[in-house]
């Protein structure tokens, strides 16, 4: 499969080619003082195979063509623009593979989804080339004057798209992902080894909301700041709140986070702030919802904004744009402290230079999608087809952490099968499913738990509906069957012997594994792959 590269890398659609005209001048001056003659060769048709087609819209692609741009300076040094199948025919390759394999896969990382063409052209742009260090209107740089135009415009699409008010909210858009803009707002409000209080990653929550074992501090959270975690009443599989607040009575964290990367279920914000925990014990409330963002937009699920202090978020997972993060804090000050002053001093000089204006372009576009209908619309899709998917399992007897899901994600408990989610995930794998092992209470192992996690947003974006949901599940159904038969055969019961079993040319098992692979490319294929 040939895919097009530089100005013309999304294929099947006619591209501009940029031409010397008056604005650009055929001669350039250098820094050292030798005239540059840019040339254009003749430019080269980029073929579209039917692979290709079909990733897109099915139909034939207009050829579009790729500018050749020749820089020669009269010192006889040259450099040619090429295309990135031209310069580097070895990583166009990578693309090219990645690209058919996100393409048959069925896609249930609840943390992946499928960006926009739109997306996609924003983050490849010539944003790429511009250091913008600081913040509008305070730049160490010149040159920014286009750029501060899209970080302000930036700023004010996150505040629509959440519905909040611009006099009581700020927002910063630098952050790079949600880890980065976690530990800024942990820099902005904390000294170190202040204390946090954040979900067990055990029981849903995220290694940087300050994860450590009685070994090892394994999150930076967790090295610099004091770490208690809350966790779920394993009974019910929800927030254990009445011992959250016995523990936050005793521990008294400066900060409590909500959010979670595998919690299938709404958090009770009102219960985490009013006098009964964070306000009791003088915490600042931060919520993480980088997973449930678009949910949040959308207003499917509960606003944290109506009682936290401090917001973060990712950019890339069920709001669909780019990889960044974002911070939103309140204004007034909150315990004392000046949010906006301290959040934006962390994000810029404390802990990042230069943003990312390619991606704050990429966000710009995604936030402006988030308030239109058709999102409001996709992401109803999102929760519906996850219901979909939770009630098939349940039909087929597994067991749910919870019992079911009020978001995008569902959370299965492998260990009444007596199989762990690391081989469940390989065999799937091997069938072009793709979810991730994940612990579940009671584990103690992160390579080797007892669960594994799904979601919805990224096959919703493709045009999956209940139906292929329900279907989804049934064809993880004879994966799980499959692991267990293999489990049985192979000698040996560690993790590795396994691994070493299902990849050997002998693997008993493969003509199963190979027709249930091919049942789901047959599936998945029949869907486009957006913005590719």
């Amino acid at each position: 499969m040939q895919a097009c590269g530089g100005s013309a890398i999304m294929s099947s659609i006619q591209q501009t080619v940029w031409t010397l005209g008056s604005a650009f001048p055929s001669k350039l001056v250098g820094l050292n003082g030798c005239s540059n003659n840019v040339k254009l060769s003749s430019t080269r048709p980029c073929g579209s195979s039917p692979l290709e087609v079909n990733l897109v819209t099915g139909k034939p692609a207009s050829s579009a063509s790729v500018p050749i741009h020749k820089i020669e300076c009269d010192a006889g040094s040259n450099y040619v623009d090429y295309g990135l199948s031209e310069a580097d025919p070895e990583v166009q390759s990578i693309f090219d593979r990645e690209k058919n394999r996100q393409f048959r896969s069925l896609e249930l990382i609840a943390s992946e989804n499928f960006t926009s063409r739109a997306v996609m052209e924003a983050v490849g742009s010539c944003l790429t080339n511009k250091y913008s260090e600081g913040l509008p209107g305070k730049r160490y740089y010149g040159g920014n004057e286009y750029i501060e135009e899209l970080e302000i415009l930036c700023q004010a699409r996150a505040l629509a798209a959440f519905s909040l008010d611009g006099e009581k909210w700020g927002v910063n858009v630098q952050p790079l992902s949600g880890s980065p803009a976690n530990f800024e707002v942990y820099t902005a409000v904390l000294n170190p080894h202040d204390r946090i209080m954040g979900l067990d990653l055990p029981h849903g929550g995220h290694l940087s909301h300050g994860f450590m074992t009685p070994k090892r501090r394994v999150s930076g959270t967790s090295i610099y700041f004091e770490s208690m975690p809350y966790r779920l009443d394993e009974s019910t599989g929800f927030v254990d709140y009445v011992m959250l607040e016995k523990t936050a009575t005793l521990f008294r964290p400066k900060l409590i986070i909500a959010g979670a990367s595998a919690y299938p279920r709404d958090f009770d914000y009102p219960r985490m702030l009013k006098k009964t925990i964070a306000d009791a014990v003088g915490a600042f409330l931060m919520m993480d919802m980088a997973h449930i963002s678009g949910l949040v937009a959308a207003s499917v699920v509960a606003n944290p904004f109506d009682y936290c202090d401090i917001v973060t978020t990712t950019t890339h997972k069920s709001l669909r744009g780019p990889r960044g993060g974002m911070i939103f804090f309140k204004k007034d000050p909150v315990l004392g402290v000046d949010l906006e002053s301290a959040i934006n001093n962390a994000v810029s000089p404390g802990l990042q230079g230069g943003p990312h204006n390619h991606t704050i372009g990429g966000l710009s576009v995604c936030l402006k999608h988030a308030k239109s209908p058709a999102f409001k619309a996709y992401q109803n899709k999102v929760v519906n087809n996850c219901r979909a998917l939770a009630n098939r399992f349940m039909e087929l007897g597994y067991k749910l952490v919870s019992g079911g899901s009020d978001n995008h994600l569902v959370l299965v408990d492998l260990h009444p099968l007596g199989i762990d989610g690391a081989r469940v995930e390989k065999i799937l794998d091997m069938a072009s499913i793709t979810l991730n092992k994940n612990s579940v209470p009671g584990d103690k192992s992160a390579l080797v738990p007892g669960g594994i996690r799904k979601g919805s947003p990224a096959m919703t974006t493709r045009g999956f509906s209940e139906n292929e949901f329900i279907a989804a599940a049934d064809f993880i159904q004879e994966g799980v069957q499959i692991t267990l038969e293999a489990k049985k055969s192979v000698t040996g019961s560690k993790l590795q012997d396994f691994m070493k079993f299902v990849t050997s040319p002998s693997f008993p098992l493969i003509d199963k594994v190979m027709d249930l692979r091919k049942r789901v490319e047959a599936l998945t294929t029949q869907f486009p792959l957006p913005g590719l």
